[in-house]
């Protein structure tokens, strides 16, 4: 049975409620939230997506070294699609809200015991500083403006409390050169001959690129941008550079095994594959201080 997230909410947040999600009006629909909104109403996709992505046991050793238990706290999910993060953790918290801009998805995600609301991740309607932890998982580079995701994001936190972001491209490590960009942008033509990629089909594949804003050659996230937004907020900011496959080791300063691909695309750019600059993804632990 879902909460009511009233008391949480800004005094002059306006929503509507229709029996399955608290729905805020979203003022500017830009290309990067109708294509999220397309890719993860599909039902279809939206399961896949729940079923196979950040759902392994090393994404919830490394989840669980970073949050610690969520029993009793108010914790809320920014960008949680179908609920991958609690579908994996199955933790109890006081309240679990999850924000998402594709209805479909949070039908999934309401199956899974959050409280879901429709909005846009660049206005939340929440109050400062009502949550004890507040999660992003790869949802930063799906968002036309990360670092005013981020501030946003950080704004609900309560001094003491969390906030986690994880599975965003780190930048460096993504900035192809040379033959490998080549290699890299030549993968679109051979998809497009095969008919599909990973994803089932053509159509599937064109819509979960173009929902991935920021996940191409140049883009991503970097340490300056976690720190340039939080440590103003009176944060203190922890970041992890890993690779897909690591767990809690990542809180020692392991990066983790590199996929052959991934460590020929750094070789080929003049990058050493087993520094922290190639490792696919950051993990940032912030806390706020007080």
């Amino acid at each position: 049975m879902r909460s009511d997230i009233t008391p949480y909410l800004k005094a002059q947040a306006t929503f509507k409620d229709d029996g399955k999600h608290y729905v805020f009006p979203i003022s500017r629909m830009s290309y990067s939230l109708k294509a999220n909104e397309y890719y993860f109403n599909h039902p279809e996709w939206a399961e896949e997506y729940l079923t196979y992505c950040h759902r392994s046991d090393a994404f919830k050793s490394r989840w669980r070294e970073a949050t610690g238990s969520w029993t009793n706290k108010v914790v809320i999910d920014v960008g949680c699609g179908p609920g991958n993060i609690n579908a994996t953790l199955q933790e109890k918290p006081k309240i679990l809200i999850g924000v998402d801009v594709a209805s479909g998805s949070l039908d999934l995600a309401r199956n899974l015991g959050y409280t879901t609301v429709l909005a846009d991740a660049n206005n939340l309607p929440f109050k400062s500083a009502v949550a004890d932890i507040v999660v992003l998982n790869a949802t930063l580079h799906h968002c036309e403006n990360m670092d005013a995701v981020l501030k946003e994001a950080a704004r609900l936190v309560k001094p003491g409390g969390l906030l986690v972001t994880d599975h965003d491209p780190q930048r460096s490590a993504w900035n192809y050169k040379g033959a490998a960009k080549v290699l890299w942008l030549t993968r679109l033509v051979y998809y497009r001959l095969i008919g599909h990629s990973f994803h089932k089909s053509s159509e599937q594949q064109k819509w979960a690129l173009a929902c991935e804003t920021h996940h191409k050659p140049g883009h991503g996230v970097t340490p300056y941008l976690f720190e340039s937004v939080l440590e103003p907020l009176d944060f203190n900011v922890n970041i992890y550079p890993h690779n897909h496959h690591l767990g809690k080791e990542v809180f020692e300063g392991k990066t983790g095994p590199v996929e052959l691909k991934y460590k020929l695309g750094n070789l080929l750019s003049g990058r050493n594959p087993s520094s922290p600059a190639s490792a696919l993804t950051l993990m940032c632990v912030a806390r706020k201080n007080g």
